[in-house]
């Protein structure tokens, strides 16, 4: 049987970690956690989630109704309700403000992939949503496109959204992101980022399947994709005004077709031919 008070008293830690890291500033960011098939609880709108109270917690429905409590739920519970409804294993959403995950929100600036090993294994390609005023049916369909292939996504011109086995789980990958975020900003003012290569990234992956971690770069939809590319995702940047602007297409393009190029026996003419139609292709989709 489930400790509600105590599930209570972990959503309230989690959100004064969230206000202490400043995800999200005054009365910013929401938090839920399913507790049987058709109720879940759910923070309330108007209140800083650096000093919530078990008692301040609703309880609502699959609907968005709510069915207790004595503090308005959430404005965007069905952002929250869509993500449940879409992965039956999702035990809690947690969305806030982080600043530099909101950043490229803002910019609609592509997470660069093939960094740093613990992002690859523990996030993977994050994709960014369309943009749709928050709190209707229509902002939560946002993440229909992206939900089962991440545990992580950004809002954009709004914030993150996380989901998992937990509230504490559900948190992790908001700051793992965010704290990525910062290190990629940092690295760009030193003037450079270095990519892990093609072989050293499927090593991670490798891990990661290892370990059970899902990636859709390790599924056969996607086997042939340039895995640090941002492949996964891409078809959606032209509706999002998804588009690299601060941070560059990782380098393997050209050593790959260099590969190819030699194993076929081609020559300098012909391998510029292959190099532009492979950016032309890339541009395009």
């Amino acid at each position: 049987m489930q400790n509600i008070h105590q599930i209570k008293q972990d959503i309230c830690d989690i959100g004064r970690r969230i206000y202490s890291r400043q995800f999200a500033a005054a009365n910013d960011g929401n938090i839920t956690v399913k507790i049987s098939e058709n109720e879940f609880l759910c923070t309330p709108t108007l209140h800083c989630k650096g000093f919530l109270k078990p008692d301040d917690i609703a309880t609502i429905d699959g609907t968005g109704k709510q069915i207790s409590g004595r503090k308005k739920r959430s404005s965007e519970a069905l952002l929250h309700l869509e993500i449940y409804k879409q992965r039956e294993d999702v035990k809690s959403v947690v969305h806030c403000h982080p600043p530099h995950a909101t950043a490229f929100a803002i910019a609609r600036e592509p997470i660069p992939q093939c960094v740093l090993p613990e992002v690859e294994v523990f996030l993977g390609d994050v994709p960014i949503t369309k943009y749709e005023t928050p709190g209707g049916q229509a902002f939560a369909d946002t993440i229909i496109p992206f939900v089962e292939k991440t545990n992580v996504m950004i809002l954009a011109n709004h914030g993150t959204v996380s989901y998992g086995e937990s509230v504490e789980q559900a948190y992790w990958w908001t700051e793992i992101l965010d704290s990525y975020c910062r290190m990629l900003m940092l690295a760009r003012q030193l003037g450079n980022v270095a990519y892990l290569n093609e072989e050293k990234s499927r090593e991670l992956l490798d891990l990661k399947d290892q370990w059970g971690y899902k990636d859709p770069r390790n599924t056969k939809e996607f086997e042939n994709c340039d895995i640090c590319a941002n492949d996964i995702f891409r078809d959606s940047w032209e509706g999002a005004g998804v588009q690299r602007r601060a941070f560059d297409a990782p380098p393997p393009l050209k050593a790959a077709a260099a590969k190819a190029a030699g194993a076929n026996g081609m020559d300098e003419e012909q391998l510029v031919k292959l190099i532009t139609a492979e950016v032309m292709r890339q541009m395009k989709s």
